[in-house]
């Protein structure tokens, strides 16, 4: 499916259906009052898209759910929140539940713990209806499959008796949004919908949405930290900071002449998919500050590139910006500062300067192999019985991949959840006989049991950085005990330990006098750093890195990725880069390899498979990222995948993509059967040279980016 109509930018009508004004949210601490919300406004239309971006505690999903009357007893709300002129402030929980799931809808970010997982879909779905419009359970339940149906659920009529658990992430979600539209409502809130989800899924999830909102005709407040997801889908945009409205504008407005520092340095700071950038992303310095207490002034002060003695002494407003449309407002003194040439992100912010390493001259094939891959499987036992199991059959998670990384390169590894990324990561770092194909590690073949100073040797030589630094940092030690543990095990003195801890930290950014803190009292970033420090610390040749930036604000990440481009530099690294995110892999990646249900599909240099796309399942990924320019993002034109990939516990015979692919539902009936006998080997399909491969019987190039 195609979808290539924009939005409708007139389809807002001018009557206001939901009013925010002077909102005010705080909570009591021990420590004293926190003020979570500050005096935020906001206006909603009937049919209209209003995007709140912002960095983790700037009070989004706080605002979403004071409009739902869904903050705990303990937090004093004070403001205006009216619905059609309406008050809901003040309202007792009985006249909340009327309005909820009837006037005001709430898709969450977590579809799974939001559904009751002791009931159906379906049930929950029809309770929903029954509560507010009555009726009998039959009519219920008709309604329930109607809706499944107009989300995309295939074969509602099935699928309305199954549990939420036996969804996927993306279909959990659907449901959640057909549960929200069940009472054709006036608002849908919908509070990060997309955070956790495949870029395939959120296109699907996003379709939905707008499907939702059309049928419904209802106002939707979409809350995200992703400017890109919001540049193509929102009306207008209000960016929060600290608890309250620092800019807002029509997307089209805020994009192109955005007036508040914060705002520029949230867009520089957004790595591009249409852009190949061998220049650092803009990081925000610093992290957001305490509404426990926060300083006189202006709240991003102690951030701002644009800071004067004044920005100290009183908040600013949120007043109209200079030379921009009516109705562009932003919280600055020196929003005029940020007109005209020279308000670019790298020349607002100070940027590091861009590392180069004396490999860039070197030609790739003249550099030394750190890692070869070729066709790797893994399969895991299915079993049956729980005293006296039996293998009843297997799960192909790995099942042909090929990789190739040389010194001082980055290779990117992109695939949906499932894929088989992780697994591979796992068979590359367990040292093992694979089960069946090769793996070279440093010149050293994994065809045998390694003996003991060669796992020494390939341990120190190969190191990993995990997704969640909280989760890999031992609570209990020191950050000092953490990034010696490495060098302890390789059987390094102590003395020279004590030496290079202090090196590490600072390499990474990090004061050395903090060394005897404990992972809680970093921030996630700093973390990270701390995870960066730690595989550092045996002088690796390669690195490899397993989602390492998915959990961070995207200012903290584009910190994070600087750093990691001027370690590779310095160092001369070479780094196995695992992402969902093809933006990242765009900036940070020299190659990539695509995989799809445990096999590599499409592999090349970047900009050549960015730029010459070969694949279909490549094609949809990129076509499926958002760009950060609402103009661009809504001429593009958007492939969403039908449904989710096949189950990896049947061996797949032919194309294992044909199912989802709509270059295969195109293909007279001669041509599908090769297809679905034949499996597809990589080919250059015509483009210069033999390194841009893909695995596509009938690849057509198809320019997405």
């Amino acid at each position: 499916m195609t979808l290539t109509e924009p939005v409708d930018r007139t389809r807002a009508s001018s009557a206001p259906v939901l009013e925010v004004h002077d909102l005010t949210v705080t909570f009591p601490t021990p420590d004293g009052d926190v003020r979570a919300v500050r005096g935020v406004d906001l206006t909603l239309r009937r049919g209209e898209v209003l995007g709140i971006v912002g960095e983790s505690g700037s009070g989004k999903s706080v605002t979403s759910l004071a409009v739902l009357g869904l903050l705990p007893a303990t937090a004093k709300v004070t403001g205006s929140i009216t619905l059609d002129g309406e008050e809901l402030i003040g309202r007792g929980d009985k006249a909340m539940s009327a309005i909820r799931g009837k006037r005001i809808a709430m898709v969450f970010q977590d579809p799974l713990s939001a559904f009751t997982p002791v009931y159906t879909v379906g049930q929950q779905i029809a309770e929903t209806v029954l509560i507010h419009r009555g009726g009998t359970k039959k009519q219920a339940r008709e309604r329930a499959i109607e809706l499944l149906g107009l989300v995309g659920i295939p074969e509602p009529e099935r699928r309305v008796d199954s549990f939420p658990h036996e969804f996927s992430g993306g279909m959990r979600q659907r449901a959640m949004i057909a549960m929200a539209i069940a009472n054709d409502p006036d608002v849908i809130l919908a509070d990060e919908p997309t955070t956790a989800l495949d870029v395939t899924i959120q296109a699907q999830v996003i379709s939905v949405l707008r499907t939702a909102q059309r049928e419904t005709g209802a106002a939707l407040l979409f809350v995200s930290h992703d400017l890109g997801v919001i540049a193509g889908f929102a009306d207008r945009i209000a960016v929060m900071y600290a608890g309250r409205v620092v800019e807002t504008a029509t997307a089209d407005d805020l994009f192109a002449h955005p007036r508040m520092p914060y705002t520029v340095g949230l867009i520089g700071a957004l790595p591009r998919l249409d852009q190949r950038s061998d220049q650092p992303l803009v990081p925000i310095p610093g992290t957001p500050p305490s509404l426990l207490s926060l300083a006189p002034g202006c709240p991003f002060a102690a951030r701002c590139p644009l800071v004067t003695a004044e920005c100290r002494v009183d908040e600013p407003a949120l007043e109209q910006a200079p030379a921009v449309e009516a109705g562009h407002r932003a919280a600055c003194l020196h929003a005029d500062q940020l007109v005209g040439e020279g308000t670019d992100p790298e020349d607002v912010y100070d940027l590091p300067p861009a590392p180069t390493s004396e490999l860039a001259s070197v030609p790739r094939a003249s550099r030394d192999r750190v890692l070869h891959v070729d066709g790797l499987v893994k399969t895991f036992p299915l079993t049956k019985g729980s005293v006296f199991k039996r293998r009843v059959g297997s799960v192909w998670a790995v099942d042909g991949v090929d990789l190739d990384v040389r010194e001082g390169e980055t290779l990117g590894l992109v695939g949906e959840s499932g894929s088989g990324k992780s697994t591979t990561l796992h068979e590359i770092m367990d040292l093992r006989v694979p089960e069946a194909g090769t793996i070279e590690l440093l010149g050293t073949a994994l065809d045998r049991k390694l003996d003991g100073s060669t796992v020494k040797r390939l341990r120190g030589a190969v190191s990993m950085v995990f997704q969640d630094p909280m989760a890999s940092l031992d609570p209990r030690q020191p950050v000092s005990d953490i990034i010696a543990e490495p060098l302890l095990a390789i059987g390094r003195p102590r003395d020279e330990v004590s030496r290079r801890v202090p090196e590490l930290m600072r390499l990474v950014g990090l004061e050395p006098a903090a060394a005897t803190r404990y992972p809680h009292e970093f921030s996630g970033g700093q973390r990270q750093r701390i995870s960066i420090a730690r595989a550092l610390a045996a002088d690796p040749k390669l690195i490899v890195l397993d989602e390492p930036v998915s959990a961070l604000d995207v200012s903290i990440q584009a910190g994070v990725l600087n750093l990691l481009a001027e370690l590779k530099a310095t160092l001369d690294l070479s780094y196995l880069f695992v992402s969902h995110d093809l933006s990242v892999i765009r900036h940070v990646a020299d190659r990539v390899t695509v995989m799809y249900l445990g096999r590599t599909v499409e592999t090349g240099p970047v900009d050549e498979v960015f730029e010459h796309p070969l694949h279909p399942y490549t094609q949809a990924l990129l076509s499926a990222v958002p760009v950060p320019d609402p103009v661009k993002e809504r001429a593009r034109e958007h492939i969403v995948l039908p449904g989710d990939p096949p189950t990896p516990t049947v061996k797949q015979t032919g194309c294992r993509f044909r199912s989802r692919c709509p270059l295969y539902a195109m293909l007279p009936e001669a041509q599908r059967s090769r297809c679905e006998d034949e499996v597809p080997t990589m080919l250059p399909h015509g483009r210069d040279g033999a390194d841009h491969t893909a695995a596509c019987h009938f690849a057509r190039e198809k320019q997405l980016v």
